[in-house]
């Protein structure tokens, strides 16, 4: 017979069921596509389901995962185990409060980390920086971010709309200003618009333009311009005299995180030498530990010398989260009408 005690007993073992499943999760807001895909093929299935952690991946944008962490960040409990943003949005979210220090002892392979990607509240993944990708049979070689005012090359510019802070700050840089100043950005941009620059909402469509010949020359990250050539379009890059400005992609444990043990052994496989080998086999992005040695025919395409990365302009994250509102304004408003 069916009776109260029963059912209240079945409901007790459900609840404790279910709570010793999600005891072996861990929720990670990420990026879909190949960096989703990637993290399940590199680090979920190899380094984490044989220790009986399952990953569950929250997709979205990074503007989507920044609103939550917010929204949720006077909540006990947070729907989030592990973040990935950019180096500049985690900066941001990190300035809010949200995220715990490394726990340095839960994350070994921490210690492997380039000593000038190490920040206190998140890891690095992946890095990569901003350099002139360009068909080698439309045009010379460009020295640096000058040559997209170039007027050989009216209406063959193309801009990636996504990319508007580092487009912003290479900008600046070519008139003047720098990592700290965006306002010399302004002029030089209302003067690229002289060449009739093409504005794609997607680097997808802007891959597509380059693959047609209608556009010659684009700002982007190398790591894209990798994948871009492994996909037969005809590439080569420069890495600007001016410096080259990187790009980190970064991953953290907000404070409020369900399983901060699942979310550290995560961080921890995400610096594996041979998860971030495979990121930069398949996308192109360059390691952030020291004992993982590209093979040279990958690294002369992804890499970075060491004068070259010595020349980096390297973001000024205070300083942007700061500005970033009004360089928006300014694009949307006034670059791209």
């Amino acid at each position: 017979m069916i009776t109260r005690r029963t059912l209240l007993g079945a409901a007790a073992a459900a609840s404790l069921a279910t709570r010793a499943s999600a005891a072996g999760q861990v929720v990670v807001a990420t990026w879909g596509g190949d960096y989703g895909e990637l993290l399940t093929r590199n680090v979920e299935k190899p380094l984490l389901t044989p220790v009986g952690i399952e990953a569950v991946q929250d997709l979205g944008s990074q503007d989507a995962r920044k609103t939550k962490l917010i929204a949720e960040k006077v909540s006990r409990r947070g729907s989030l185990d592990v973040v990935h943003l950019s180096d500049t949005d985690m900066y941001q979210m990190a300035q809010a409060g949200v995220f715990e220090d490394v726990d340095l002892p839960a994350v070994p392979n921490a210690a492997n980390i380039i000593k000038g990607l190490r920040r206190p509240y998140s890891i690095p993944h992946i890095l990569s920086a901003q350099v002139i990708l360009y068909n080698p049979d439309k045009i010379e070689a460009p020295k640096g971010f000058a040559d997209l005012w170039n007027p050989k090359y009216k209406g063959r510019v193309a801009i990636p709309d996504l990319n508007y802070p580092a487009v912003t700050f290479g900008s600046a840089i070519a008139g003047g200003g720098g990592m700290s100043n965006w306002q010399p950005a302004k002029k030089m941009l209302l003067d690229l618009k002289k060449n009739e620059p093409k504005i794609y909402p997607s680097h997808e469509q802007l891959a597509q333009a380059l693959k047609a010949e209608e556009v010659w020359i684009t700002p982007m990250w190398l790591a894209r311009g990798f994948m871009w050539r492994k996909a037969g379009i005809k590439l080569a890059h420069a890495v600007p005299e001016e410096g080259a400005i990187p790009v980190v992609f970064e991953a953290a444990v907000p404070k409020n995180a369900r399983n901060k043990a699942h979310a550290w052994a995560y961080l921890n496989a995400m610096l594996d030498p041979q998860a971030q080998l495979g990121f930069a086999d398949r996308m192109g992005y360059v390691p952030t530990v020291t004992n993982a040695t590209l093979p040279a025919e990958i690294a002369g395409q992804i890499g970075f010398t060491p004068a070259e990365q010595e020349k980096f302009r390297v973001p000024d994250y205070s300083y942007q989260a700061k500005v970033l509102p009004e360089i928006l304004d300014f694009w949307n408003k006034e670059f791209k009408a």
